[in-house]
């Protein structure tokens, strides 16, 4: 047993639950000032106001598991990343705040939608440059940092950044899609239509930069065995945003979510093929940064525990408010 990899599963499952959970919620902070002042806005924040504080759960298991298990890593990428990384926190901590003060504070509600608009606009674009950033490469030397204090900021990082500030979108309008009626529910299929080929436009631009970036990338698609996934995966990636697409107008209102979700899914199954088994790609490897054996599965008991924990207070919480919201809240 390989607690290296099973720590690397463990970070790697509690950042795609972030993104996909978190994600929604941050999408629908990107569109807010798109929707009517009033109770178009109340209700698309009722949509999310059960579960987005513990979506975050997931951000702070990754953080955290990756400090525990690939000290490495985060004594590297930490100093490396300062500014995305901290503009991320004060966006989600603008953002809170702002979430909590629109309905305590009516006097200033449109200044609080603002907050909670540029909160999550900020933290969105800063989490995509952290990924491009990641992928371009960080200059290290021995076991430690080695580049500027602006190496993070490049052509491709703000790339990385927009593309996700559409899938954002996307996921957010689809959720709305899925929860809500009436016109908030036609606004939320109008600004689909929009963000769905802008997510793709922007999945297109990445994929063809990513290879040219690392030796590694380029083998891993463009060289056997790697060919039998790049071949294939442009044609499942168009097939899943074709079916996503055609839901849009479906009668099935979870589905346009549902299959925005494999396209996230599918873009984080090809990010994790580029770069395994490195932490830092093409400069340390998972086992590189792994902290000692003994430590690790000290850990592991603890997160068996508590990611069972989370997954069932998690899948509570959405079953309790499985329903659509309306004007007064879920029905």
């Amino acid at each position: 047993m390989d607690l290296t990899v099973i720590w690397a599963f463990v970070i790697a499952v509690a950042v795609a639950m972030y993104v996909l959970m978190d994600g929604f919620d941050l999408g629908i902070g990107i569109l807010f000032p798109g929707f009517k002042v009033g109770k178009e806005r109340d209700q698309a924040m009722n949509a999310i106001a059960p579960v987005w504080d513990g979506n975050e759960t997931w951000l702070v298991l990754g953080g955290g598991g990756l400090l525990a298990a690939f000290p490495l890593a985060y004594a590297i990428v930490l100093p490396a990343l300062y500014a995305p990384l901290i503009a991320m926190l004060l966006g989600l901590i603008f953002r809170g705040v702002a979430f909590e003060f629109r309905w305590r504070d009516p006097n200033h509600r449109r200044a609080w939608d603002g907050a909670f608009c540029i909160g999550s606009l900020v933290a969105t674009f800063a989490q995509g440059i952290t990924l491009g950033a990641l992928l371009q490469g960080i200059t290290v030397e021995g076991r430690a940092y080695a580049g500027g204090w602006w190496e993070w900021l490049s052509g491709f990082s703000l790339l990385t950044g927009a593309a996700l500030v559409i899938g954002y979108a996307l996921l957010g309008s689809t959720w709305l899609i899925w929860k809500t009626e009436g016109e908030l529910q036609a606004d939320a299929r109008r600004y689909a239509r929009i963000c769905y080929p802008g997510l793709l436009l922007a999945f297109g631009a990445v994929s063809l930069a990513t290879p040219f970036l690392e030796g590694q990338y380029y083998q891993r698609w463009f060289e056997y065995p790697g060919l039998l996934v790049t071949i294939p995966m442009p044609l499942i990636v168009l097939v899943a945003a074709l079916f996503g697409w055609r839901s849009l107008s479906g009668a099935k209102d979870q589905m346009p979510f549902v299959w925005t979700l494999a396209l996230f899914l599918l873009a984080m199954i090809g990010l994790g093929i580029s770069i395994w088994p490195d932490v830092i790609p093409g400069r340390v490897t998972i086992w590189e940064a792994a902290a000692p054996e003994k430590s690790q599965l000290f850990m592991l008991v603890g997160a068996a525990v508590l990611v069972p924990v989370i997954l069932i207070y998690t899948a509570w919480s959405y079953w309790v408010f499985r329903g659509k919201v309306g004007e007064e809240g879920y029905h």
